[in-house]
């Protein structure tokens, strides 16, 4: 663009001065005014150097007019460029993480809800609570994976060497029913779910008895 507008000024230049040395020269005849020609020419060609550089100066400025809009413009792009990134930097995202409530909860849960590890099994006289290696009581809060079963206890008393799957099967978890197979002991204690039973007298780790599907399903203190 710049050199496009540099020819167009030296054609305007060339085309006024031409035409002034061009006026000049007709005018120009020798005799009593050949001075004042003469002085008229200088003055002419003088207007017509003067007229382009002119018009020189003023595309120069048409340009850099253009140059400085230009450069307007881009500021006002960055500028709204700038603002909306600020904006997006004022809008956060929600968290995800949990509520404080949500924590205390899950906390609550994880601090009253504990297995044994390892479980035990006793008799009656073996108290009930939260087995591990250093505190050895049997569990009383018992599930079945295979029947899917809460495991009963009745202390005191043991099961009868009839009993069978179909007993059980048919008369878990009626107490009444229960009884008519279930023999006296003193120290005892008798486990069953639907699908198996144990009767126990000491304290027993639940691992030593492969054939039990029982887990401890939690205590809550």
């Amino acid at each position: 663009m710049a050199d496009d507008l540099d020819e167009l000024l030296d054609e305007v230049e060339n085309k006024f001065c031409r035409l002034s040395r061009r006026d000049c020269s007709e005018r120009g005849r020798p005799g009593q005014g050949q001075k004042r020609n003469r002085f008229r020419e200088e003055e002419e060609e003088a207007e017509a150097e003067a007229a382009a550089a002119g018009e020189r100066a003023r595309f120069s400025n048409v340009l850099t007019k253009g140059a400085s809009e230009e450069e307007d413009i881009d500021d006002i792009i960055q500028d709204i460029i700038d603002e909306n990134s600020y904006a997006k930097n004022l809008v956060k995202p929600k968290s995800k993480s949990p509520s404080p409530a949500y924590e205390n909860k899950t906390t609550s849960v994880q601090a009253h809800g504990k297995r044994c590890c390892p479980v035990y099994l006793g008799g009656s006289s073996s108290p009930h609570g939260i087995g591990t290696n250093i505190s050895q009581r049997t569990c009383d809060q018992l599930r079945c994976t295979a029947c899917d079963f809460c495991v009963l206890q009745y202390d005191d008393f043991q099961w009868d060497q009839s009993c069978d799957y179909l007993f059980f099967r048919n008369n878990m978890p009626e107490f009444r029913k229960l009884r008519t197979k279930m023999l006296t002991k003193k120290g005892s204690r008798a486990y069953a779910c639907q699908c198996t039973w144990r009767s126990i007298d000491e304290l027993t780790e639940l691992t030593g008895d492969r054939q039990l599907r029982w887990v401890c399903s939690k205590h809550v203190e």
